[in-house]
């Protein structure tokens, strides 16, 4: 098959998104397919498993995604089938332009997340599904609209996937695939750094690191480690600085040295407001390192509490401090979760992942 592959962040930006683009093309190239990316970017791009095509964020946005909208349409003339990871509604517009079939890997409601960006909203994500008014009306209108150009749309919870079937789709279009564990070959297991966590991902309002940073602070001894950057980061940067020596910004790292300051923490935190399944806490547990995260969307779906994590409340740093305390003091219990931790995503294996997202876009492309 040819593949167009359009996404919005890729390495060296972080996340979700920026993990799933690269590994999904190394693994559809590997299988013989050819793949042609279409993303936006700050920097010239660090991975190319196949082409990358770069749109500049230095352009304003209404120049922006209708150029990755057009680049995406004249690639995939030339292709079989588009996948998006997100710029939906580009990947749409590029999919009706090319006359080519489209499957949308879904990571969030991107209505949901403008509304919050944009002050429209402030209540959680279940909320906003009834939310009135008029501004919100529309962009959930135009998130519909976009997506039901999609002949597959692919979620990785069925936290996620129960809700987009709210949103008029087909529902015998929504297929669940969960994230895989990493494809990068693993660190071996290490000791774990004394009271030490580590947080990986996108520093985005969405992960309420305001919450970690306070619940560290009130649990002696304790060190968060912040790997990672987005939008948010002069904000954790103020907060970090109420805890001095005690919260590190690392930044951006390279995969492999994410996986290897992970594979030393006593747990991996993810103190997000809202979640569909992170890939940060499918990777923690790989590496069998507990996760202490909050209950919210589909991490307990992957995170099962005191089986290979504990879970608490969003929003409060008193129980998520709690829950770190219990880890760092009783190491019978954190070895008890870690020896769970990799055993329970022993099934998320790249290739089974990544084969059943070839499988869909081959059903797609036929």
């Amino acid at each position: 098959m040819k593949i167009v592959l359009m996404t919005g962040i890729w390495p060296p930006d972080v996340g979700g998104p920026a993990t799933h683009g690269p590994e999904l093309a190394r693994f559809l190239v590997g299988r013989g397919h050819s793949v042609h990316v279409v993303t936006m970017a700050d920097r010239e791009p660090t991975e190319r498993p196949c082409p990358v095509e770069t749109v500049s964020r230095e352009l304003p946005f209404p120049a922006r995604y209708p150029l990755v909208a057009a680049r995406g349409a004249r690639a995939a003339r030339l292709a079989d089938v588009l996948y998006a990871s997100a710029t939906y509604a580009a990947a749409a517009a590029a999919s009706v332009a090319a006359r080519r079939p489209l499957v949308v890997k879904l990571v969030s409601d991107p209505a949901y997340e403008r509304a919050v960006r944009w002050g429209l909203f402030a209540g959680e994500l279940e909320e906003f599904q009834g939310a009135p008014g008029p501004a919100i009306f529309v962009l959930k209108r135009l998130r519909t609209l976009a997506l039901r150009r999609a002949g597959t749309v692919v979620v990785p919870s069925e936290y996620l996937a129960a809700i987009a079937r709210r949103w008029g789709l087909d529902r015998s279009r929504i297929v669940t695939v969960p994230n895989p564990a990493p494809a990068a070959a693993l660190p071996d297991p290490a000791e774990p750094h004394a009271r030490t966590f580590v947080f990986a991902g996108r520093l985005t309002r969405q992960k309420a690191l305001g919450t970690a940073i306070a619940a560290v602070g009130l649990v002696e001894g304790a060190r968060l480690v912040l790997i990672g950057d987005g939008p948010e980061r002069p904000k954790v940067e103020r907060l970090a600085a109420g805890l001095p020596g005690r919260v590190e910004l690392r930044g951006a790292l390279p995969r492999a040295e994410v996986l290897r300051e992970l594979s030393h923490a006593t747990a991996a935190v993810i103190s997000s407001d809202w979640e569909n399944l992170p890939h940060a806490a499918v990777e923690a547990l790989a590496l069998g390192v507990p996760v202490v995260a909050t209950a919210v969307g589909g991490v307990p779906e992957v995170v099962h509490d005191d089986v290979n994590g504990l879970l608490v409340p969003p929003g409060d740093p008193v129980a998520l401090a709690e829950a770190l305390r219990r880890v760092a003091d009783d190491r019978g219990l954190r070895d008890r979760l870690a020896a769970a931790a990799a055993p329970s995503v022993a099934d998320l294996t790249p290739d089974r992942v990544y084969g059943r997202i070839e499988e869909l876009l081959r059903e797609a492309a036929a």
